[in-house]
């Protein structure tokens, strides 16, 4: 059973998000309690929660915007939680207590994860490239909201709105990159059957380049 999960981008608190990402949500309350218990179906004290950025966003002025609710949303999820900081995370900054660590950027070094899998790098934002990409190094992020392109790199968006609203499991991530890389690998087969030309068997067809 897995103990470690990633997410991102649940922004607790926000009314607009609902709107900006069409959440199946008819109050800022109903999406809290939803997170909320969507997050502790599958995540258990003691497991491992990496956040991706962007956990909290509130009105600018208003209850929901408080420090001491962001507080008790957080109390209220299970496992030990580790946050990479997004462009919103105002309010998780000033929790520290909250989090083991707070990182703008972070390696998953393999040794620490499940047998067999790569160094995991962890990042608010996509990235073209990353530290051990070349050595079969997985990347992470969030940010997007489910609209950033996936370009057959093993990486992808962890963000709730792309997951059901839920948190997902190491194996969840490990069956992700399997389907990545098969999707690829069948792209490149489908490539080798496409006929090429030369330039001269080209002219003798009497086609222009």
């Amino acid at each position: 059973m897995s103990n470690i999960f990633f997410t991102a981008d649940e922004h607790y608190q926000s009314p607009s998000i609902i709107r900006i990402c069409n959440r199946p949500f008819a109050s800022v309350e109903e999406m809290n309690e939803a997170l909320i218990q969507n997050h502790n179906e599958v995540v258990k004290a003691g497991d491992r929660v990496y956040h991706l950025g962007d956990v909290y966003l509130g009105r600018r002025s208003g209850a929901h915007k408080g420090l001491e609710e962001a507080k008790r949303l957080r109390a209220r999820l299970n496992g030990q939680h580790f946050l990479i900081i997004g462009n919103h995370d105002e309010l998780a900054e000033q929790m520290s207590d909250a989090f083991i660590w707070m990182k703008d950027i972070a390696r998953l070094h393999k040794k620490t994860l499940p047998e067999g899998l790569p160094d995991i790098v962890l990042c608010h934002y996509a990235m073209r490239t990353w530290e051990m990409r070349m050595h079969g190094g997985w990347h992470l992020y969030g940010h997007s909201h489910g609209n950033m392109p996936e370009d057959g790199s093993p990486s992808f968006d962890v963000g709730v709105d792309c997951w059901n609203y839920r948190p997902i499991s190491i194996e969840q991530v490990t069956d992700k990159m399997r389907w990545i890389r098969e999707k690829v690998l069948n792209f490149s087969e489908a490539l080798r059957e496409v006929p090429t030309y030369s330039k001269r068997s080209l002219e003798e067809s009497g086609d222009q380049l």
